[in-house]
């Protein structure tokens, strides 16, 4: 049976451990477990017990993440091993062959490359730089028909940075409803928001076949704990969970235990503030460097998200010149072409300032000598 791999985390998984520097992660600089962590809470997670935990997620975690739901109890919860296996059983749990669904691209393509392993017609609603990354809802409108059994949405998106208004998100619901399709909403990138904005707000309670997704990845800069979630109704929770049982049993116990604490409102502020200072810094930097790089490249700025989707004005596919800038430089991005979307990069700007300014420098270098600065225009 043919099988496709997911093609960007290969990608990643292949070459982040010998570079220098990599900005192809979507996530900020992500913790040291002291820094973040009183002597009170190392106490605590020094004292967690290493037997099996309770397999949906422990109660207190399951609370604290239900609390910033609206209605929501921990019943309504199940706690996985990030948002890409909550991802992954949703898909388990709601597709079979033959079935319709609706991707957004440029995307992170974990849907996409999933319903296509499971036998499922996959239809995309293309984004451009052209419209500002803005979805076209009459697009979206013509690509959900009766036999659409899921539409995918990462919002903020990923790798755009893009947030759905209020009137594009009732859209995207009411397209939903009519013909009854499930909507999975990968939130991972809420509390990334950029100037000032306020923090996304969830789907949930929008829809009564909506599933909301999400971890500590992205905002909270705590991508190696491996923790996210599914929020969903009850029956739809006890689904996932069956499944969880077979893919993992449980997430780690220490990691819940450092999760609860992620998600108390105290410290939640602490690291999303983390997050914007450096997210806003890299953001910065990346502005000034664009504009010494003679038109070579272009961005359109984001509403969220810690990454910059840079288009680059270069006669060169993305994964040619990823790898030129990896050989040249030692330095990862990630190609646009495994996003969905071609002549474009990936580029995380999460990282603090000088090393960011570093890197990009470096590939500036690089494109220096594969094509120079006045024959890019």
């Amino acid at each position: 049976m043919s099988f496709q791999p997911f093609e960007l985390e290969h990608y990643q998984s292949r070459w982040e451990r010998t570079v220098e520097v990599n900005l192809a992660d979507s996530s900020v600089q992500c913790l040291v477990t002291r820094e973040w962590l009183t002597a009170d809470e190392q106490a605590a997670l020094l004292s967690t017990g290493l037997y099996y935990p309770e397999v949906n997620g422990s109660a207190g975690l399951r609370q604290r993440i239900a609390a910033m739901y609206p209605e929501a109890s921990a019943a309504n919860v199940l706690v996985t091993v990030g948002a890409a296996q909550a991802n992954s059983m949703v898909c388990q749990a709601i597709l079979a062959p033959g079935d319709e669904v609706v991707v957004v691209s440029p995307g992170y393509r974990q849907v996409w490359g999933l319903a296509l392993n499971a036998g499922c017609h996959v239809r995309e609603l293309i984004l451009t730089p052209e419209d500002a990354w803005r979805p076209d809802l009459d697009a979206l409108d013509r690509l959900i028909t009766s036999k659409t059994k899921l539409v995918a949405i990462v919002n903020p998106n990923n790798p755009t940075g893009t947030i759905l208004t209020d009137v594009e998100r009732a859209r995207v619901v009411a397209a939903c409803a009519r013909v009854g399709a499930w909507l999975l909403a990968d939130e991972v990138y809420q509390g990334t928001e950029l100037g000032g904005q306020p923090e996304t707000r969830s789907f949930w309670g929008e829809y009564d076949r909506v599933i909301c997704t999400n971890s500590l990845s992205k905002a909270y800069g705590l991508a190696g704990l491996r923790i996210g979630w599914a929020v969903a109704d009850r029956e739809t929770i006890q689904a996932l969970w069956r499944r969880h049982e077979y893919a993992v049993i449980a997430a780690a116990a220490p990691s819940m235990t450092l999760a609860e604490l992620a998600v108390s409102p105290a410290k939640r502020s602490q690291l999303f503030a983390r997050q914007e200072a450096l997210t806003r810094a890299g953001w910065d930097v990346l502005k000034d460097w664009l504009a010494g790089q003679g038109g070579r490249f272009s961005v359109v700025p984001p509403d969220a998200t810690a990454i910059a989707f840079v288009r680059y004005h270069l006669p060169i596919e993305s994964v040619a010149l990823a790898d030129h800038i990896r050989t040249a430089t030692g330095v990862l991005v990630a190609p646009g072409s495994l996003l969905g979307t071609e002549h474009h990069l990936r580029i995380t700007l999460g990282y603090e300032p000088a090393k960011v300014r570093g890197a990009l420098d470096r590939i500036g270098a690089s494109l220096d000598r594969l094509v120079p600065v006045s024959a890019a225009g």
